[in-house]
């Protein structure tokens, strides 16, 4: 049986640790096949002393295959290369940025890493073409894996209204580009349900839109899904995603989403979406007007939203981890023989 040592990040208690938990999904799908152990680093990712501890850990504490996950890829520097795998899940602007602070996390965070490891996974084709850029590394040392949908998020039988529609939003860090959904949402009938901390800037930009909105903050699994069900539309156009997984989540319930025309978004929608301009307020708001003002276009786009999240289903994509760690199983099998 393989043994794989998957290598973690140490919780916070107000962080969304949702990888931690598809990774845990994964083990207990692979648990006939392989022979997973859990570390999870001694400190926490800050600090250039906390973040030396968590490579020296790694390297006392490497298997014989490991898995490292979370925002500590710069621990693959300390464990050995034939044998380690690097979970990538974004590159967020370093290819864009070039202030020093950017330049060091280019190198220790994705760079230096990356050309380091055996095999490195990522969640989507347009953070593997941003992986290239930035590192230089071989596209056949890349798989993308998406991410599982959970098991919890079930189709729903309530179909959405749009007299007054119910508008989710997932996420409230910049990128989720909340400051053009409020504008692209003034003067239109809905309520705004934002789950995620908001700062001052977006508080006062909603008091002064009229918009009416909702927020949730550190909502459990279950809580999230039942926003989902109370939806009826979900709203997602970022202006950058690793991936984008409240697509998945709201495809799954039957709900029609709108997102973004760029970053991995169409990638991971499929046909499945209304598809926007996220740097257009004109064009985020003629999403939502056409999905409320045409039922038909909103039925089509739940049917297709259904079929697109079957290509997420967890037991595929355990499959294809379990591919990935025979590969490299079957590779140091060959260079111990030789």
């Amino acid at each position: 049986m393989i043994k794989i040592t998957f290598i973690q990040r140490r919780p916070r208690s107000n962080g969304n640790y949702s990888l931690e938990a598809i990774f845990a999904d994964l083990r207990e799908r692979l648990r006939e096949k392989v022979d997973s152990q859990v570390y999870v680093v001694p400190s926490f990712s800050n600090g250039v002393l906390r973040r030396l501890n968590i490579a020296f850990s790694t390297w006392k504490h490497q298997g014989e295959i490991n898995h490292i996950t979370g925002d500590i890829t710069f621990a693959a520097l300390a464990a050995k290369p034939s044998r380690t795998v690097l979970t990538i899940l974004d590159c967020g602007d370093l290819a864009q940025r070039r202030d020093w602070k950017a330049t060091v996390l280019r190198k220790l965070w994705v760079e230096w890493p990356a050309r380091h490891v055996a095999r490195i996974t990522t969640i989507s084709e347009a953070t593997k073409s941003d992986i290239i850029k930035l590192t230089g590394c071989p596209a056949d040392r890349i798989d993308v894996i998406p991410v599982a949908i959970s098991t919890a998020f079930r189709r729903l039988q309530r179909l959405p209204q749009f007299e007054c529609p119910r508008i989710l939003q997932v996420g409230t860090s910049v990128n989720k580009n909340l400051s053009r959904l409020i504008a692209a949402l003034r003067d239109l009938r809905c309520t705004l349900v934002i789950v995620g901390k908001l700062n001052e800037q977006i508080q006062r930009e909603l008091a002064d839109s009229g918009v009416a909105f909702e927020n949730h903050v550190n909502l459990t699994e279950e809580s999230l899904i039942l926003e989902y069900e109370k939806s009826d539309i979900v709203a997602f156009a970022s202006t950058y995603e690793g991936f984008g997984m409240p697509i998945v989540e709201a495809q799954t319930v039957g709900r029609p989403v709108v997102t973004s025309s760029i970053s991995s978004m169409p990638e991971v929608a499929g046909d499945g979406a209304c598809l926007v301009d996220p740097f257009d307020v004109q064009s985020i708001r003629a999403g939502f007007d056409r999905i409320v003002s045409d039922p038909g276009y909103a039925s089509e786009l739940i049917e297709r939203g259904f079929r697109n999240a079957e290509r997420f289903d967890p037991e595929a994509i355990a499959a294809q981890y379990l591919r990935l760690y025979e590969s490299i199983s079957a590779e140091l099998r060959v260079k111990k023989a030789v």
